[in-house]
């Protein structure tokens, strides 16, 4: 595409022109203040991110270059780009993918940018495992909902003997899912299965793992434009009160865990108290929740009643 043709694509407001011949750090700064008077959240960072992967460059990389004056091809680039931040869509969809648990996880418009306070499953997972020496044990772990497949990678990356399957009902986002496993050289220890939570699935879990739908259905058009309007509503869409997709795993989390094994699930805001209910009520004991960097109640732990 040439130049030109990228331009027309820009609004003529898009608050962003960055001319042919003009210093990456001086582009940089451009962006930064376009973002900033949009009242983006991170105008810096935005501004780095995208700048970076238009020049294909690195963090060190666009530093090193800071006084190289952009190419014509590459101008326009950073506008079109520019252009599609201020509209707000997320950094993550524009460059293509997320870091999670250090891992660099693709997406693809039917899966969830993968979030910071997700890490902390895989964080209540892994302190559980260590405090019962299970690490290096060959385990079955199994994500519901798995998305883009962050959770499960982060998992048989830590776990090296692990077994895990990831279920989605879109088989798009599996087929991300099987492309990041792929991609992480993690696909010989993963598999990936279309249908409803767990309803394929066996049973015979030592862990099960699962960042669920939960947002109220009434709730989602107040969300912010980057998740309403660009990650998929099934991700998104809890039922009218948030918690449809915890009774369906409260329903079946006995069926799909060994003796003593561990279902975490993620929490959405204020949710601790009425998902807890939920597994209580379903013959499950639920642990006290774990909390995120922000001091959110992220996480719940719950496991099978002890028998007899």
């Amino acid at each position: 595409m040439t130049a030109q043709r990228m331009r027309r694509q820009v609004p003529a407001d898009a608050g962003a022109h960055i001319a042919s011949g003009v210093a990456i750090a001086a582009a940089r700064r451009a962006l930064s203040d376009a973002f900033r008077g949009a009242g983006l959240d991170t105008p810096e960072l935005d501004a780095r991110v995208l700048l970076a992967h238009v020049l294909r460059l690195d963090h060190a990389g666009l530093i090193a270059a800071a006084d190289r004056p952009l190419r014509e091809e590459e101008a326009a680039r950073a506008e079109v780009v520019a252009a599609r931040r201020l509209a707000r869509e997320p950094v993550a969809r524009i460059v293509g993918h997320k870091e999670f648990w250090g891992l660099p996880i693709r997406l693809a418009p039917a899966t969830l940018v993968p979030r910071p306070e997700t890490e902390t499953v895989v964080e209540a997972a892994l302190a559980l495992i260590d405090a019962e020496g299970l690490r290096t044990r060959l385990l079955r772990i199994a994500d519901l909902g798995t998305g883009s497949g962050a959770l499960l990678a982060a998992l048989l990356v830590e776990l090296p003997n692990a077994f895990g399957i990831g279920t989605d009902v879109s088989l798009p986002a599996l087929a991300m899912a099987r492309h990041n496993a792929v991609r992480l050289v993690l696909d010989k220890r993963a598999r990936f299965v279309a249908c409803d939570f767990g309803a394929a699935l066996d049973g015979g879990f030592d862990l099960v793992v699962s960042n669920p739908p939960y947002i109220a259905s009434g709730a989602i058009a107040a969300l912010a434009p980057e998740v309403r309007d660009h990650d998929p509503s099934l991700a998104l869409d809890g039922g009218p009160d948030g918690l449809a997709s915890y009774r369906a795993l409260a329903s079946d989390a006995a069926r799909l865990l060994a003796p003593g094994g561990h279902l975490i699930v993620e929490l959405g805001a204020g949710a601790a108290a009425g998902v807890t209910a939920l597994f209580e009520t379903a013959g499950l004991v639920p642990s006290f929740p774990r909390r995120d960097l922000a001091g959110v109640a992220r996480v719940l732990h719950i496991r099978r009643a002890e028998s007899g």
